[in-house]
């Protein structure tokens, strides 16, 4: 019997080998990355998202909509105002939704699974039962209201929220009209969705986690070029020229950036004031300068979150001063400490206040502000502090820990640096990594060599 090649296997096939061998380069020495991987052609990206989206609405989301308890969701939104959550449940290729875009969820209960109608004028690959055939919009309305009636559900979701963006898509026009729609009795029905929204948003699945690994790889290669000799010249390079070159890197790749790769220097000269968060500033690199970026792409629909250093070697040097070896490796010190106090049923704010503890008692002077990454770089989920508010956050930093959750692993200490113009040196790390209920595993490493820029001695 001849078999059939399934294309959407043969692409994450070939992701997952390239995965394969950048993770295992990239293991713990991010100076051994040299190269991003390969990235797929945007039409050859199609089906593996689509494969992903449909193995999530298939298996994620009755659990989420039933540990929720909503018997029916509502995403409704328009053209150009989007949901949040709206582009994470349709297929691709998806631009934006269309007119007015309803899609309905019904929980039919037991292994019946989740009912998913599209009550608009997109078509989604075969993920959604038509339910409108089309018209004006007050018959889309009216086939909205028809369709809830017949199912009776007795709590119906909508994404509205006080303290979550994620969850706040319907816009208050479209409440209204929803309103209207279904009448005093089913309107009662309606209820907030944010716990809904935040677990489907926040819970990774096992084909993400395939991919996860060589998305954060990618960028992690691009930080690795960028901080070296290829392309910084030191006395003439600027953090902003490292920076743009990052950008274009990333814009040859057809990788998206959520935000602006940023790159940064502290000096030798220039004293690192304890009390301030921040001690590094832009300019021209010199010898000696400690860089520093802040990345984060987006690929397959999974961000990243990555922060890591490099130094700029002085005339006669072939490695950093002991005080700076020692200073990173103070650095992966704090992230061992942070990562251990990950329990589920843990809140964000118990897992920063366990950390400040555990750092205090090692003698680590440092922050912590960890956030959740998965399908936007600053995803829902418990807040483990923030860069300027090292303490309680309400709300999101009450959120509790689950399994199967991604997080950037952030923050930064300041290390005593005799040996490096006797003042502090400021490390601030970054790394990507995935909870699966027991530990934290780094999706594609964590840095501890550093990046060298220059001429190195020949011993």
């Amino acid at each position: 019997m001849t078999r059939r090649i399934d294309p959407v296997r043969v692409s994450l096939l070939g992701v997952c080998l390239i995965t394969c061998v950048l993770t295992s380069v990239a293991a713990d020495q991010s100076a051994e990355v040299t190269e991003p991987g390969a990235v797929l052609a945007m039409s050859d990206r199609i089906e593996p998202v689509n494969k992903i989206t449909k193995q999530r609405l298939d298996e994620l989301l009755p659990r989420v909509m039933h540990e929720a308890g909503l018997d029916m969701w509502l995403v409704i939104n328009r053209e150009y105002n989007e949901d949040p959550t709206y582009l994470t449940l349709v297929p691709e290729p998806a631009y934006s939704a269309r007119r007015l875009t309803i899609l309905l969820f019904f929980d039919r209960g037991g292994d019946q699974g989740v009912e998913r109608i599209n009550v608009g004028r997109n078509t989604y690959r075969g993920l959604y039962v038509k339910g409108w055939d089309g018209g004006e919009p007050e018959e889309q309305w009216q086939r909205l209201a028809e369709l809830i009636k017949e199912r009776d559900p007795q709590r119906i979701g909508i994404n509205v929220s006080r303290s979550w963006a994620f969850a706040d898509g319907l816009s208050v026009g479209l409440k209204e009209q929803l309103e209207e729609a279904l009448g005093e009795d089913l309107s009662e029905r309606l209820t907030g969705a944010e716990d809904l929204v935040i677990r489907w948003l926040e819970t990774r699945t096992p084909a993400e986690l395939e991919v996860y690994p060589h998305i954060v790889g990618l960028a992690r290669g691009v930080i690795a070029e960028a901080f070296s000799d290829r392309v910084i010249t030191p006395g003439v390079t600027t953090t902003s020229d490292v920076s743009a070159y990052m950008l274009q890197r990333f814009s040859d790749l057809n990788l998206r950036t959520w935000f602006p790769p940023w790159v940064d220097v502290q000096h030798p000269e220039t004293p690192c004031n304890p009390e301030e968060p921040i001690c590094t500033e832009d300019g021209v690199i010199r010898p000696g300068d400690l860089l520093h970026t802040d990345v984060g792409i987006c690929y397959l629909r999974l961000c990243t979150d990555t922060q890591e250093m490099g130094y700029v070697l002085r005339l006669g040097e072939s490695a950093p001063p002991d005080d700076l070896l020692d200073a990173l490796a103070v650095g992966n010190r704090w992230q061992d400490l942070h990562t251990d106090q990950f329990r589920s049923g843990y809140s964000g704010n118990e897992i920063l206040e366990k950390g400040l503890v555990a750092m205090a008692e090692a003698g680590i002077t440092g922050s912590i502000y960890s956030h959740p990454l998965g399908m936007f770089g600053h995803g829902p989920g418990p807040i483990i502090g923030l860069w300027d508010k090292q303490e309680v956050i309400p709300v999101r930093g009450e959120w509790l820990l689950y399994p199967n959750t991604a997080y950037a692993i952030e923050g930064n200490v300041k290390v005593a640096a005799p040996d490096w113009s006797d003042q502090l040196a400021q490390i601030k790390l970054e790394q990507s990594a995935y909870f699966d209920g027991e530990k934290v595993i780094y999706l594609a490493g964590r840095q501890t060599a550093w990046h060298l820029i220059g001429v190195a001695e020949t011993p």
